[in-house]
């Protein structure tokens, strides 16, 4: 009898735990508009999401000025991410660069409209 018992609270916690887990997907995956200029962009993008909690990957597409990145929802939220991004000094989204950070990025990293000087020759 006290092996039934047993086997049934075994069976009711792995429900009960199973069933959790089950409703929160362990990672989503989003697209985020950034205002990326060249790979210095990328890279600092990159860098500064490999240490926000929750994010487990990203990835800038110059091209397009998107980054793509897979987090785990039960750590972060996509405004947290979008936030993150705007502390760099880049624009996510309807999220404005922060003004202080985006003036402390190289003039390659910023908009074309405020570079100090021609950097034509800079990879994109």
């Amino acid at each position: 009898m006290k092996k039934v018992k047993l086997i049934m609270a075994v069976v009711f916690a792995a429900l009960m735990f199973g069933g959790v887990n089950a409703q929160t997907p362990k990672n989503v995956e989003i697209e985020i508009k950034v205002s990326s200029q060249c790979s210095m962009c990328k890279e600092t993008i990159e860098k500064t999401l490999a240490f926000e909690k929750g994010v487990t990957k990203s990835n800038v597409d110059l091209d397009k000025d998107v980054v793509v990145v897979t987090y785990k929802p039960g750590k972060t939220t996509p405004e947290k991410i979008r936030t993150a991004i705007s502390k760099a000094g880049y624009d996510a989204d309807d999220v404005p660069a922060d003004a202080k950070a985006y003036t402390n990025l190289p003039d390659c990293c910023k908009k074309p409209a405020d570079r100090e000087s021609d950097h034509s020759g800079h990879d994109h």
